[in-house]
C-alpha cells in the first residue's frame, strides 16, 4: 500500500459524541457514548448495494468509531484513569464488533466477529494504520 492510502486514526473531524472528549469526560462516558453510538450504527446501517463499495462511509466509521473505541480502551490502560471493569471490557469488545460490522457492510459484506479491542489496540498499534487494522481482523476488502 503506498503512502497516498494511509489513514491514521486521527484523520477527519471527530465530535464530542464520538470521541468523548477526553478533557471533560470519564472513561465510562466515553465508552457508554461510543458503544451506544456503534450499537445504534449497527441496528440502523444498511448501504444501497448500488453504492457498494462504500469506502467514504467506512473510513468514516472507522476514524469516528472504531479508532476513538480502541484508544478509550489504551487511554484507559495507560492513563490515570480508573481500571476498566469486566463489564466496560465487555462493553468496548462489543462497540468493537459493532464498529467493525459497520465497516464490513460498507463493503457489502455481512460478518459476525469475535475480536477483542485489546486484540485490535494491539495490531492497530503495530500498524499505526486503522484502516490496515480493520482489514486484517475483517479481511475486507480482500488483499
Amino acid at each position: 500500500m503506498d503512502d497516498t492510502d494511509d489513514e491514521d486514526v486521527n484523520d477527519g473531524d471527530m465530535n464530542d459524541e464520538a470521541t468523548g472528549d477526553t478533557s471533560t469526560t470519564t472513561i465510562a462516558e466515553r465508552i457508554d457514548a461510543l458503544t451506544t453510538r456503534a450499537s445504534r450504527e449497527r441496528d440502523s446501517f444498511a448501504v444501497d448495494p448500488e453504492d457498494v463499495p462504500a469506502e467514504e462511509q467506512a473510513m468514516e466509521y472507522l476514524r469516528n468509531g472504531f479508532g476513538p473505541t480502541i484508544w478509550c480502551y489504551v487511554d484507559a490502560r495507560t492513563g490515570d484513569w480508573e481500571s476498566l471493569s469486566e463489564s466496560q471490557m465487555a462493553c468496548l469488545d462489543h462497540g468493537t464488533n459493532d464498529w467493525l460490522t459497520v465497516y464490513a457492510r460498507c463493503h457489502g459484506t455481512e460478518i459476525d466477529l469475535d475480536v477483542s479491542v485489546r486484540s485490535a489496540a494491539e495490531l492497530l498499534i503495530e500498524t499505526r494504520n486503522v484502516r490496515d487494522t480493520a482489514q486484517l481482523l475483517t479481511g475486507i476488502p480482500p488483499r
